[in-house]
């Protein structure tokens, strides 16, 4: 009578490999072990499965080193998204109709709707823009403003492109000076002080302070005239509505 519980030897052999493995990968998480090279029985005189070995064991080691580090204090890491951004207080030296308009811009082409430019969107947004660029040149564009080099632009790192812009700091025939242009985004016009002479004008902190005030305002107001519109128009409809009755 054929056994089907009965395993042939190769398969035997990986699997109590695999399991061996599983479990010595699993100490070394839980820092019951310490992660050193090691040869697999039956693979002695294979030199590239010890390589591998050793290189897994060598990923695991950094890892545990680094979470080491980060529950001493040592090395932070802090993630961007953990960060809270607030372009109005940040970006002071716009307004904050301007900062919409940038804000509009950058989700008009952020196709991905994930809260990133990234290289396939700046082509695109380039191309729309009437100024196509090469592959090199996009990676450039991105690479003068990616603080966190991840290759692809968070919102308030295409805020520094028009903080740059406004402060002359982009080479007039580059792509992001470009951009900044083609954008019709003013960042010259009342309001804008520029960025050269806004890390020079402290003292005007208290006027800052009462735009920003003012500007909310009439965000607020202009809120108000559109509701009370549509009122207007709703009493209409219905005034309409009962004349035809």
């Amino acid at each position: 009578m054929l056994s089907f519980n009965h395993k042939p030897p190769s398969l035997k052999m990986a699997t109590d490999e695999l399991t061996s493995k599983l479990s010595r990968r699993l100490q070394i998480e839980d820092g019951t072990e310490e992660p050193v090279a090691v040869d697999v029985p039956g693979q002695q005189n294979g030199s590239e499965d010890k390589a591998s070995t050793a290189n897994a064991d060598s990923e695991l080691g950094a890892k545990l080193l680094r979470r080491g580090e980060l529950n001493e204090g040592h090395g932070e890491h802090v993630q961007p998204s953990m960060k809270v951004f607030n372009p109005y207080t940040e970006f002071k030296e716009f307004s904050r109709k301007q900062i919409k308009d940038m804000e509009r811009m950058f989700k008009t082409y952020d196709a991905g709707k994930d809260n990133y430019i990234d290289l396939m969107e700046l082509k695109l947004m380039m191309e729309k823009l009437g100024a196509p660029q090469t592959h090199l040149g996009l990676k450039n564009m991105i690479k003068e403003v990616d603080e966190d080099l991840d290759n692809k632009l968070s919102f308030r790192e295409f805020l520094l492109i028009f903080r740059k812009a406004a402060a002359g700091e982009l080479a007039e025939d580059s792509g992001l000076s470009v951009l900044a242009r083609l954008s019709e985004i003013d960042v010259s016009s009342e309001g804008v002080k520029g960025a050269k002479t806004f890390f020079e004008a402290k003292v005007q902190a208290i006027n800052e302070s009462n735009r920003f005030e003012a500007e909310i305002r009439q965000e607020q107001e202009e809120k108000k005239k559109q509701v009370e519109e549509q009122k207007q128009r709703r009493a209409a409809f219905k005034e309409l509505q009962s004349a035809f009755k």
